[in-house]
């Protein structure tokens, strides 16, 4: 294991190390005004929700490294505590990159990657309309993480209303449907993710019952030279373990024991690998129903 000791780097090493390290990570396209009226838009990868109820999100501006001084959507906060969140997504990822430069004050990013100006229903800044999610916020308080070029100044806003493109929603349009908004997160350096539906999958989290633990598993099962950790939680993320069901049928498993009966550490590595497909599909009853031939 390389050690990296961040103390004893240089700014843009310590950027690399940490950029690419906490991926991915959303990516907010922040719109603020400064006292006098003028729009400033500029995208930020330290961002996230932090609170259903009230509705906050925290981002961050980063003070420059070069020169210690603040970004433009940092001064304007602080003379009018308001901002909106539009959601980057894949289909204006490249505006988002353009908006990215490091323009002079007064210059309209808007204009300059030609997004398309909304009024907001209750703040100031206006909303991106190319954006399929904008978020209305109020300030709600900023933290200043150090004085130096590369510290962090948390802006904590509330989300008091927002505004949902109808392209994403479900059939019923109670919510969004995660497979037509394809969000991007920002990576290390140049990289980038898209988030669609070729690389979505869904993990079934243990709210309700409690999952009977890795510790909980037959001890043939928890010691498998084949199957990984990921394949245990998935088979440990029950309330208990399931009895054999008699009726179930699969030809494969009945192949494995006839063949394999004669030898019965060699066919507890067989049913083991195919337990480990059924699972790398999402089908664990049937993997423990296949595993339990074996205990």
């Amino acid at each position: 294991m390389h050690t990296v000791e961040l103390n004893t780097l240089a700014l843009p090493q310590k950027m690399n190390w940490l950029q690419y390290a906490i991926a991915p990570r959303p990516i907010a396209l922040a719109s603020t005004v400064d006292k006098d009226g003028n729009s400033n838009l500029s995208p930020f990868s330290f961002f996230n929700l932090f609170s259903y109820d009230p509705p906050v999100v925290i981002f961050s501006t980063v003070k420059r490294g070069r020169n210690n001084t603040h970004k433009h959507t940092f001064e304007n906060i602080s003379e009018v505590p308001e901002v909106v969140i539009n959601i980057c997504d894949y289909d204006i990822v490249q505006q988002i990159n353009l908006a990215s430069t490091e323009y002079a004050k007064g210059t309209d990013e808007f204009v300059k990657a030609g997004f398309t100006k909304l009024s907001s229903f209750y703040i100031k800044p206006p909303r991106v309309k190319e954006a399929k999610v904008q978020m209305e916020c109020k300030v709600l308080e900023i933290k200043s993480l150090g004085n130096t070029g590369g510290s962090g100044q948390l802006i904590i806003a509330e989300v008091i209303c927002m505004h949902v493109d109808e392209s994403i929603l479900n059939e019923d349009g109670s919510a969004i449907d995660q497979t037509k908004l394809h969000h991007v997160a920002r990576l290390g350096g140049d990289w980038y993710c898209n988030v669609d539906a070729t690389n979505l999958f869904k993990v079934i989290r243990p709210v309700r019952d409690l999952g009977i633990g890795i510790d909980g598993l037959p001890a043939a099962i928890r010691t498998s030279k084949i199957l990984t950790g990921n394949h245990l939680a998935r088979l440990a993320n029950v309330k208990e373990i399931p009895f054999v069901d008699a009726s179930f049928e699969d030809e494969q498993l009945k192949n494995i024991i006839q063949y394999y009966s004669v030898s019965p550490d060699e066919m507890e590595s067989e049913l083991h690998r195919y337990a480990k497909q059924l699972l790398d599909k999402g089908n664990v009853n049937e993997a423990w129903q296949v595993l339990l031939a074996s205990v």
